[in-house]
């Protein structure tokens, strides 16, 4: 992976207490420094085995062997580690609250309307906040493991139609319906059935025309 007969450099591996898997490496005076969250410290040495071959061919700008990728994602979508990882950031991340009610948008209406409008109102309301800033990037997420729907706060415009922030949500809370699943070691986020459900939104053309425009 190195240039042929370069020595490797001293090697300095240490386990942080992140808030999710992260893994950082950097080449620094000479010596490579890894960092990796303790979630993984106890993994299996062929998992550890392959996020080493990751970091340094990430370091390096070298081709990521196929065969280690799969193992590192396949054993990071694994439901144990995806629960735990879960309950990490749910005891050391600090979600940022803001408020739902908005200048013209208020989301806790917004959900209760779309809540009986498509789920017979049985949905339980997850907390409900717009961004500190009009992200256009993120314009919405569900994070499971604060039960938390964020909506970007460029959508508390009063030219902003309601098709388009109904969607939005609709969106979100279809997450909150169809749970992320594992498999064959991927994560699948939009199921088959998260897919059919979305489609049931009468205007949902005009509303993903109008999210392209943003």
């Amino acid at each position: 992976m190195l240039r042929p007969r370069a020595p490797m450099p001293p090697f300095e591996v240490r386990f942080y207490h992140f808030t999710s898997l992260n893994t950082t490496i950097r080449l620094r005076e000479g010596r490579i420094k890894a960092k990796l969250s303790d979630l993984l410290e106890g993994a299996p040495e062929a998992v550890l085995r392959a996020i080493a071959h990751i970091l340094i061919a990430k370091l390096y700008r070298k081709p990521i062997d196929a065969a280690r990728a799969n193992r590192y994602r396949r054993f990071t979508s694994s439901e144990a580690v995806v629960r735990q990882s879960e309950r990490i950031r749910q005891t050391r991340g600090r979600k940022r609250i803001s408020t739902p009610k908005g200048d013209h948008y208020d989301l806790d209406e917004v959900f209760e309307a779309l809540n009986m409008r498509f789920f017979h109102g049985l949905m339980g309301r997850p907390q409900l906040t717009w961004s500190e800033y009009n992200a256009k990037r993120l314009l919405g997420h569900y994070d499971a493991a604060h039960n938390t729907i964020m909506v970007s706060r460029v959508f508390d415009r009063k030219n902003t139609p309601r098709f388009a922030i109904e969607y939005l949500m609709y969106h979100e809370m279809l997450h909150l319906r169809h749970p992320v699943k594992a498999k064959n070691g991927r994560r699948c986020v939009h199921s088959r059935e998260f897919q059919a459900e979305e489609k049931l939104f009468p205007e949902l053309e005009r509303a993903k025309a109008y999210l392209k425009t943003l």
